[in-house]
């Protein structure tokens, strides 16, 4: 059984853009054929410098996708880089996805509700699940997967699949409260790369293909420290319905549109880095945070974090924008209101947030603004204007454009 005494969230990843510059720095020697070599190598909690423990930050956008891109190739090649920038590209993929199909979301929201109430229903799924959530399953590494997960806030990415597929397939437990518990501990846990990677490994995403958990491959990329027996030899799909067709981008701001006037800013965690939003020419004359809302952040963890991270973001806002900054999550139209009357602003502009609980949180903060004479707007970065209308189809498609997107948006020079 792994100790994970001194390995916490904070120690691990502290909350402020400069930590997270500070970790790119320190990965960028390692971005190229090094990490193409070992990224799928677990070695243990305490040794991650074959990843770049950036997760948390990019999720976030304390440190943004077009920034680690353009740090890393200016060290590296493209053809060093490219599976370091793949990953990346893998987190923009999957929230284009699921913003062209919202419906999945909610789908899952509804399919947690009705596994909560079955497993509510049966003393026997309350134990199972009880035990796993605790470590107690009797299978060595899930159980220490799941102290790690609950201790740290992180898992290695080859960790979650196996992971999800022993859930799934072994245990054969409700994929949707894992999925949950997932949500409530990962620090960088967003509503498409968790939802849409839980699919995926239970053959919901791409119909009829499911991850296997194989022995000899944990025990190999493991270095021997895991060989768990009793795994299952098969992994028939979930039925399910099949995934919607893609649908088009809802309507946002681009930076370039920013109306000439007075305006709110109401900063949020989906987007942490307002300082490569917004151009200097905007009017600011107000700032506030919306550090939580319900259903999110979902854990505590993620909670602290996303607290530290938005105390970290309102010291940056204070000094670009010079005007102090005040947080709106207990009565945020209320306090939106207020600000922009003060102001003589009847603009808010924040940040676009992808489909999950802060969009929708903000879609119910601007009907109650409309009703004040109040405008909201949603600022939508370049990069994902660019990116997501290609989220149409499967990643395999989407990575054959992805050195167009890195050319258009000036990361990568044009041959």
């Amino acid at each position: 059984m792994t100790d994970f005494d001194g390995l916490s969230p904070h120690s691990l990843f502290p909350p402020t853009r400069r930590d997270a510059e500070a970790r790119l720095r320190q990965f960028l020697p390692r971005a190229g054929r090094q990490y193409a070599a070992t990224r799928n190598q677990d070695p243990g909690p305490e040794h991650r410098d074959n990843v770049s423990m950036l997760s948390p930050y990019i999720r976030h956008r304390m440190i943004t996708e077009q920034e680690v891109c353009t740090a890393v190739l200016g060290r590296h090649s493209y053809s060093q880089a490219e599976k370091f920038v793949q990953e990346v590209l893998w987190r923009t993929y999957w929230k284009g996805w699921l913003q062209l199909r919202p419906g999945v979301w909610q789908a899952f929201l509804r399919e947690r509700a009705e596994q909560r109430e079955r497993v509510e229903a049966s003393s026997g799924w309350r134990t199972a699940l009880t035990a796993a959530e605790d470590g107690r399953t009797g299978i060595e590494c899930l159980d220490d997967w799941a102290r790690e997960l609950t201790a740290t806030g992180y898992l290695h990415n080859h960790v979650r699949m196996w992971f999800a597929s022993i859930w799934i397939f072994t245990l054969e437990l409700p994929w949707a409260l894992r999925a949950d518990f997932f949500l409530r501990h990962l620090l960088d846990a967003d509503p498409a790369s968790n939802t849409l990677g839980w699919r995926w490994v239970a053959g919901l995403q791409t119909r009829g293909k499911t991850y296997l958990a194989r022995p000899d491959n944990i025990e190999h990329y493991t270095g021997g420290r895991y060989r768990p027996g009793g795994l299952a030899t098969e992994a028939p799909a979930i039925e399910g319905p099949e995934p919607p067709a893609a649908g088009r981008l809802d309507v946002a701001c681009s930076a370039a549109d920013l109306p000439d006037e007075r305006v709110v800013l109401l900063l949020h965690p989906e987007d942490s880095h307002p300082e490569s939003l917004l151009p200097e020419s905007v009017d600011v004359r107000a700032v506030l945070t919306l550090k939580q809302t319900t259903g999110w952040p979902f854990g505590e963890k993620a909670r602290d974090f996303v607290e530290g991270a938005m105390n970290d973001v309102g010291r940056r806002a204070e000094s670009r924008f010079g005007l102090p900054t005040s947080d709106a999550s207990s009565a945020p139209a209320e306090a939106v209101i207020e600000q922009a009357r003060t102001a003589g602003a009847g603009t808010v502009l924040t940040p676009f947030a992808p489909v999950g609980p802060i969009s929708d949180a903000l879609a119910a903060l601007e009907r109650e603004l409309t009703g004040a004479g109040v405008g909201l707007l949603r600022v939508r970065r370049r990069w994902d204007e660019l990116a997501w209308p290609n989220a149409t189809r499967g990643f395999f498609p989407f990575k054959k454009k992805i050195p167009s997107l890195l050319e258009q948006t000036g990361v990568l020079d044009r041959e």
